[in-house]
Formats: structure tokens, C-alpha cells, sequence
């Protein structure tokens, strides 16, 4: 079946071609849907929110006036260039191969995958940045270890993005999550009080028990699928490093010991440390320094010492050595930046036209009234959240709306805004490999075409629906079970709750 999918999936055009598609597609789809009047009331605004005609002369002159400014405000864009800049010069310089001779070499090759699970489940501690570093990185391991790098690369990415909602500690993305949480509970209960660790007890829970899946999902299911690589890509972790190479290591090192001792200075010396929110000294609040900028935080973690490796080893011997090898690794770019300028003035469209609001709020109505309680309630929701990450990408967005429509009635029916919250979230990460309106499914594909030119979102989709289907059905049934035997989800938070 999944040899069909991708067979399927990779005879479709070019994706900047299907995105091309979608435009016009979205915009005949707009105009009849606008035809019929189609509108919805916002949960949360009470605005009314109605379907937008794309092909009415304005706003054909809308987007025409646009299109650059909806590739400029792609946000994925920046990310992935300012991360890919630091990341390139420790790439071109050859620290990123020394580092996997001097570590992997020293895993035993059985254990490979299991760290790279754990490690991948984790990376969303660095937000988008671990999502655009990690799945390449994944794949360099597996090639070292003389595996075809695409099981690397796709096991990866399902790591980080099927895992976006469990880690062992806080992230930024929890804080985002209560933030919506906790307003719309107290529409019913004006008392109701609760922090970022609503989740933290099920969600580490869960990083055990999903690393745990995707290893065995990765070794029995995907990693048959891939033979031996023949590519021309190559690295042989195997190999002894040079003295240069390991002087290099050293002095790379002590330059990132350096650097990372800099950003704990600045983020705990003093009342209100540097990378600290100015007003209340929270260093995971979304307003703070230290997560506004985590991206250059993370790209410069790549570039110091990159640049210090490759001064030690010779290939960096002034200014111009570093621009060129900046530049080398922003040529290695040019397929992503125009499959990004499509999927921008589509995903734009797609926002002009208000379909996905009305999808959402819509889908929200019919499971509300469908009159369903209990674990089919929860169930119901967690698929309902899965169809519509497939339409919408930003969490915060989707549960803007769904909010304010599910944790009320969660809370009538007795149940912890927690749970409603943590069903959401599970819902939120299913889909996120297989939506082709996820921000960075493009890198992962300029990547994937990197080891076989031949593959396409077909192959990336084939890869990601065992993991998808294994992820929804396991972590559904241990939120069920928590839900059932009301076990804490957070710190003194239960899933039952009175009024």
C-alpha cells in the first residue's frame, strides 16, 4: 500500500507546479463558496467570518499587489536561511562530519535509532529550529553507519514533528497552548486557574513511551522499505580522524562551552537577566528574548563553531573564506526558495479566502452537537483536530478557535480544560507530516532530493503515514487511560473536574 502511495504520489507535477495549481484551484473555490453566502460566528471574537470570492477584481488586484510581500512574509523562509547559514559554514568546513566520526562511531549501530528518537522528540525544545536541523542531521548519522540516509531523514522528521506536543520539561509552545486554555475555561468558570504544566506529567509519559514507537516503527516498517544506498553522498564515520580534525574538535569545543556559558550568563545574572521578558524576568515567556530570538541563537551555535574548526584546520584563513562558504551552503538552497515562493502565495490565498476559519469553526459545531460523551467525545475531538491541521499549519490559530468551542464543553460535561487541552494537541502533531500546507515540509524535500532525485511528496507522505497512523492510535489510547483512571495529567491537574 505504501509503495502505492508513493508511486502515486511522486507521478504528480513538480510541487511548485502543484502549489501553482492550488492557487487557481482555491480561488475557483472561494467564488462558489462565496456564492452561497457561507459565513460562521468566531468563537472566541464573536466576529463574523465569511467566505471571501479570490476572483472578484480587487482582489485579483490584492494579490497581484502582494505577491511579493507574501513570499517576503512566508515565516518559514527566514528561519530556515538564518539557520541554514550558521548550519552551512559547520556543514562546508567539515565539523558537522567529524563530530558524527567522533560520536556515532562510538554508538553501537543497534542503538543508533534509539538515540536518534530521543534525541529527535527533544529538538522541539529549540522550536522550529530543531524541526529545520535535525531530520538532515538524522540522515547524515544513518549514511556514517552505512544505512540509506532517507530512513535518517524521515524518522527524523517524524520525531520532531509527531512530537511536538511531549517532552520532558516546559516549552515555549505549552505557554502558547494555556494561554488560550485558560481564558476560554473561565468563560464557564470564572475561578478556574492553571499554568503552562497543565500537560507536563502526561506529556513526559509520553516522550518514553513514543520514542519507544517510532524506533520500533522506523526499524520494522520503514526501514525495510529502503535498500542499499547507492548515492554519492558518502561518510565513513568509520574512518580515523586526522590530527588536524581532532585539533579542530577540541578548539570547536571550547568555543561552544564559550558560547553556551554566554547565553546562561545572560539568561540568569541579574533581576531582570538580558534574554529574560523585560516586564515579568520569564525566560520561557513568548514575549521574552531568549525565545524571540531562539533561531540566530541556535543558527550561531552552528556558525562559532564552525568557523573556529575550520580556522583550525586550515580552510578558513580570512573574511572572505566564511562568505564563500556561506554562500555555498545558500546555493545548496535555490530548490527550496522557489518551491517556497509557490507554497507562500498559496498558503496566502488560502488565508485570504477565511476556508479554513470556517472549516474549523464548522467541524467544531458538528462534533458539539453530535451528542457524544466520553472517550468517543475525546476520540471524536482528537480526529477532528487531525483533519484540521491538515487546512490550518499554526497551532495557535486552530486553537484560537477551538477553544473556546471544546473546553466549556468539556467542563459541562466533567472534564479538565487540561484534557481538552492535551487532546487538542495530540490532534495538532498527527497531521503534521502529511499536510502539504505544513511550513516545512519544502526543506524536508529539497532534502529528501538531495539522496534521490527521483523522489517526491509521494515518498515523503508513503514514509510518514505508519508513523501518523501508529502515533494516533498509541497516543490517543494512553490519554483514554489517564482519562479513564483520572491519572494527574500535570502537577495537582486531573482529567475529571466539577463545577
Amino acid at each position: 500500500m505504501l509503495d502505492t502511495i508513493e508511486r502515486v504520489g511522486n507521478k504528480l507535477p513538480d510541487p511548485v507546479t502543484i502549489f501553482l495549481g492550488l492557487c487557481v484551484v482555491i480561488m475557483v473555490l472561494s467564488a462558489i463558496i462565496a456564492s452561497k453566502g457561507v459565513s460562521v460566528e468566531h468563537p472566541g471574537t464573536g466576529e463574523t467570518i465569511t467566505a471571501v470570492n479570490l476572483m472578484t477584481v480587487e482582489q485579483i488586484q490584492i494579490l497581484l499587489g502582494s505577491i511579493v510581500s507574501n513570499f517576503q512574509g512566508f515565516a518559514p523562509l527566514g528561519l530556515v536561511l538564518v539557520t541554514m547559514i550558521g548550519a552551512g559554514v559547520c556543514d562546508k568546513t567539515g565539523l558537522m562530519t567529524s563530530t558524527i566520526k567522533a560520536s556515532v562511531s562510538k554508538i553501537p549501530k543497534s542503538r543508533v535509532t534509539l538515540v536518534v528518537m530521543t534525541i529527535g522528540m527533544l529538538a522541539n525544545l529549540a522550536s522550529d529550529a530543531g524541526t529545520i536541523l535535525f531530520p538532515p542531521l538524522a540522515a547524515l548519522v544513518y549514511l556514517g553507519i552505512g544505512r540509506h540516509p532517507l530512513i535518517g531523514l524521515f524518522s527524523g522528521y517524524a520525531a520532531v514533528c509527531l512530537g511536538f506536543a511531549a517532552n520532558i520539561m516546559i516549552s515555549v509552545n505549552d505557554i502558547l497552548a494555556a494561554s488560550f486554555t485558560v481564558p476560554a475555561a473561565q468563560m464557564i468558570d470564572a475561578n478556574f486557574d492553571a499554568n503552562a504544566t497543565m500537560n507536563l506529567i502526561f506529556m513526559i509519559v509520553s516522550t518514553f513511551v513514543l520514542i519507544a514507537l517510532a524506533t520500533w516503527v522506523t526499524e520494522k516498517i520503514i526501514a525495510p522499505r529502503f535498500g542499499k544506498y547507492e548515492g554519492n553522498a558518502q561518510i565513513d564515520v568509520d574512518g580515523s580522524l586526522t590530527k588536524g580534525e581532532k585539533k579542530g574538535l577540541k578548539y570547536a569545543g571550547v568555543a561552544i562551552l564559550i558560547y553556551i556559558a554566554i547565553i546562561v550568563a545572560l539568561s540568569t545574572i541579574g533581576e531582570r537577566p538580558f534574554l529574560a521578558d523585560p516586564e515579568t524576568g520569564d525566560l520561557l515567556s513568548k514575549n521574552a528574548p531568549l525565545m524571540q530570538g531562539m533561531v540566530p541563537i541556535i543558527a550561531l551555535a552552528f556558525f562559532i563553531p564552525g568557523v573556529v574548526y575550520g580556522k583550525a584546520i586550515g580552510k578558513i584563513k580570512r573574511d572572505k573564506d566564511v562568505v564563500g562558504l556561506m554562500a555555498d551552503s545558500m546555493r545548496d538552497m535555490g530548490g527550496y526558495i522557489i518551491l517556497a515562493f509557490a507554497a507562500s502565495q498559496f498558503l496566502q490565498l488560502f488565508t485570504n479566502s477565511n476556508l479554513g476559519l470556517i472549516l474549523a469553526v464548522k467541524g467544531g459545531d458538528f462534533l458539539k452537537n453530535a451528542g457524544i460523551q466520553g472517550p468517543l467525545l475525546l476520540i471524536g475531538f482528537i480526529l477532528l483536530s487531525c483533519f484540521i491541521n491538515l487546512f490550518i499549519g499554526s497551532a495557535s490559530a486552530k486553537w484560537a478557535i477551538l477553544a473556546p468551542i471544546f473546553v466549556p464543553m468539556f467542563m459541562i460535561v466533567g472534564y479538565n480544560p487540561a484534557l481538552t487541552q492535551m487532546a487538542y494537541r495530540i490532534g495538532d502533531c498527527i497531521t503534521n507530516p502529511l499536510s502539504p500546507l505544513f511550513p516545512y515540509l519544502p526543506i524536508i524535500l529539497a532534502f529528501t532530493k538531495k539522496y534521490d532525485e527521483e523522489a517526491g511528496i509521494g515518498t515523503i507522505i508513503a514514509n510518514m503515514i505508519p508513523f501518523s497512523v501508529a502515533f494516533l492510535v498509541v497516543w490517543t489510547m494512553l490519554l483514554i487511560v489517564f482519562m479513564v483512571f483520572n491519572l494527574p495529567l500535570g502537577p495537582g491537574i486531573y482529567p475529571s473536574y466539577s463545577l
